[in-house]
């Protein structure tokens, strides 16, 4: 058995990980695929792909970007999520903040630097002409610590998935008062280059096994029940979430991924772009 370890966050878009290495489909061909929950996100991801404690990610576009450019030695290898990631931006329920014109100025809650909810907030400020100079942060690791924070006047708005944070919503410790979709599909598969250059045919047939599972996912019969019951989710809102939801089987384009860069270098999150070649494999 040859073992390689993925990490990614405990959300419904990677159920099909779950199901596969449940299901055996990667035993069958000789590969101990081990799952690391990482619920602290991208931020933390890309130190562990640094740090050589996964081999895998399935990780933010934006976010991996950033760190391939700042020297992270991996590569995306392919597009997993290819429909927007839909953030909501979220105050505590109590909050004075009603409209996002409130929040320019104020205190934002990320997991950490490097995050997607770091990294979304300038794209947020963004597209309502804010000045990105002016954005505060307060790291909260989870959303389990953007709760205490928001609660207790930490911070004053959060950015997560807008149906992982719908619970919170709908027990009455958030507010959402917007939403901030990624220009861009959200989640890649990226890849350690060392396990690229000493393993390309186990990587290769792990794609090929989720893949499968991905084409297929939603026509599984009541995907929607075991989705909801899994994530302590409304069976509407994963109607939802799934309607809106599209998995990839293929690489990024050029195209992408220079958009995504121009937009990381415009924010001043980048310092240079670099050839589609020292990012995609």
């Amino acid at each position: 058995m040859k073992t390689i370890k993925i990490a990614g966050v405990p959300e419904h878009f990677n159920l099909p990980w779950q199901m596969c290495i449940v299901d055996g489909d990667f035993e069958e061909v000789g590969i101990d695929l081990q799952w690391i929950d990482v619920p602290e996100g991208t931020g933390k991801m890309c130190q562990m792909l640094r740090d050589k404690e996964t081999d895998i990610a399935v990780i933010l576009t934006e976010g991996i970007v950033k760190d391939i450019i700042a020297g992270n030695e991996t590569k995306i290898v392919q597009v997993y999520v290819k429909s927007p990631l839909i953030w909501g931006i979220h105050v505590a329920a109590n909050s004075k903040f009603e409209k996002i014109s409130d929040l320019e100025n104020t205190k934002a809650a990320i997991s950490r630097f490097g995050s997607g909810s770091h990294l979304m907030s300038y794209v947020n400020a963004q597209n309502n002409n804010w000045d990105t100079n002016n954005l505060q942060f307060e790291v909260v690791n989870t959303i389990d610590g953007a709760v205490e924070a928001l609660t207790n006047e930490k911070a004053d708005y959060f950015m997560w998935e807008r149906f992982m944070t719908k619970p919170l919503v709908d027990n009455g410790t958030f507010r959402k008062i917007a939403d901030c979709p990624t220009p861009w599909p959200c989640f890649v598969i990226a890849v350690r280059n060392e396990i690229l250059e000493e393993k390309p045919h186990v990587i290769e047939q792990i794609l090929e096994i989720i893949n499968t599972t991905t084409s297929e996912f939603k026509m599984i019969p009541s995907i929607d029940r075991m989705l909801a019951s899994k994530y302590n989710q409304k069976i509407e809102d994963i109607q939802e979430w799934l309607s809106l939801t599209h998995w990839s089987q293929k690489q990024i384009d050029k195209k992408t991924l220079n958009k995504v860069q121009e937009q990381l270098y415009t924010l001043n999150i980048i310092e240079k772009r670099v050839p589609f070649e020292t990012i995609a494999k």
